[in-house]
């Protein structure tokens, strides 16, 4: 498909840069990473993605990954339109959310209760506080590369646009909000063990992405999630899963039902809200219960449980509940982009490794495995530049960071895999 241009998204982009820090609402969106400019977007369809200019995309980041079932789902838009014609917020409790939260108590295992947030940051946030007011404890363990939203006290060694833009945390973080954060690397144990000794009885909790997500697609090592689980219950911790890009992603019960490890907190997002700011905090009722107004742990939030994301998100676990054959299809097409894009690049002699898991896919440019952030950061940047702006020319979009990970959704289809692969195969044949 012949590129029509970008004339209107460079008008638009100067105005934007007038108006708003490097044009954009988020720092990856701005494509500095790879070497080119944003375009803005005028409307997306199922897997789809067409910017203001008329040009079309095959669209991997599917809104960094809300979107399951793809763009504008015609379900997930009737419930939405239906919601907010009834009223976009109320300040006071509704049934919806009564109906998103049974929908995700009996799909997620291991929790009776969700607390709704406006973020995956939030989620976070309220996540860290509840387990140190359960336990009693300061000490908080995160892993190097995973990313738990922006909040100051994780703020340390993320992921995501953290790693993107080569910040090693940000300025506006003081040193006393990280000094009871403690990091280790990501699948080590090892490292885990000595980070956590001289805090035995400080440590409140153990905090993971269960599939590192942020610093490319990382999978966990066989013993990594099983390990994080005894040492959490050796030292009185509590283990935090964030599956804000895991749940429902994975499965219906997300990373904990995939992997056979029970998590004590839970962190939800994307998928939940079903493309609507939407998160949540799940655990069993006697841990979600420290939260006010029921315990002396205080969260609150004016557009939590807001009627039109809790809609949508009841939409969305409707979809899921009504295709028994979503995850092996989501499986299956993931393996089948990552499987065709390392056949191009072994094709072209181009050093690369891949991964895929659940709705989750997966490159670098590397001749070695990825196992933690040293290695996702050694990965070739250059190459995936020049691969990400090859492939956009060629009407595929692609996170615009190697930090990120691929996202599928129920609406790519084979035929979008075969043209990806094409066009990766004419991307790595271009001097």
């Amino acid at each position: 498909m012949a590129r029509l241009g970008r004339t209107a998204s460079d008008k638009l982009l100067t105005e934007a840069l007038s108006l708003m820090p490097g044009g954009v609402s988020s720092p990856v969106r701005a494509f500095d990473a790879v070497g080119s400019k944003p375009f803005f977007v005028k409307e997306a369809s199922g897997a789809t993605i067409t910017d203001v200019d008329g040009n079309s995309y095959i669209d991997f980041v599917q809104s960094w990954g809300a979107m399951l079932f793809g763009h504008a789902h015609p379900a997930i838009v009737e419930a939405v339109a239906a919601a907010a014609g009834k009223g976009t917020s109320f300040g006071t409790p509704s049934e919806l959310e009564v109906e998103l939260a049974r929908a995700v108590v009996g799909m997620v295992p291991n929790i009776d209760k969700i607390r709704f947030v406006n973020s995956g940051t939030e989620a976070g946030m309220t996540a860290v506080r509840l387990a140190r007011g359960a336990t009693g404890r300061s000490k908080v363990l995160k892993f190097a590369g995973c990313y738990h939203g922006h909040l100051d006290s994780l703020l340390v060694e993320a992921g995501s646009g953290v790693a993107t833009l080569g910040i090693p945390g940000t300025l506006g973080v003081t040193e006393g909000t990280t000094r009871d954060t403690l990091v280790a690397p990501y699948n080590d144990l090892d490292a885990l063990a000595a980070a956590i000794d001289p805090w035995t009885d400080d440590l409140a909790a153990i905090l993971v992405e269960p599939v590192a997500a942020n610093m490319g697609l990382v999978l966990p090592n066989d013993d990594f999630l099983p390990g994080l689980r005894r040492i959490a219950d050796e030292r009185g911790a509590l283990l935090v899963f964030d599956e804000v890009i895991t749940g429902f992603r994975l499965g219906p019960g997300g990373a904990q039902e995939r992997f056979g490890v029970d998590a004590d907190i839970v962190l939800l997002g994307k998928v939940l809200g079903g493309g609507l700011p939407c998160g949540g905090v799940a655990a069993r009722a006697e841990l979600l219960d420290h939260l006010a107004p029921v315990g002396p742990v205080y969260q609150a939030g004016t557009l939590s449980g807001n009627p039109v994301a809790m809609a949508a998100g009841i939409a969305n676990m409707n979809l899921i509940a009504q295709d028994p054959d979503l995850y092996d299809r989501l499986q299956q097409t993931a393996r089948d982009l990552v499987r065709g894009l390392v056949d191009a690049a072994d094709s072209a002699q181009v050093p690369m490794v891949a991964a895929a898991i659940g709705g989750l896919a997966g490159f670098f440019f590397s001749n070695d495995e990825i196992v933690d952030l040293a290695g996702a950061t050694a990965s070739n940047a250059d190459a995936y530049g020049r691969f990400f702006r090859g492939m956009l020319a060629h009407g595929i979009y692609l996170p615009p960071s190697r930090f990120e990970a691929l996202f599928v959704s129920a609406a790519h289809t084979p035929e979008h895999i075969d043209r990806v692969v094409d066009s990766a195969s004419r991307v790595f044949a271009t001097p």
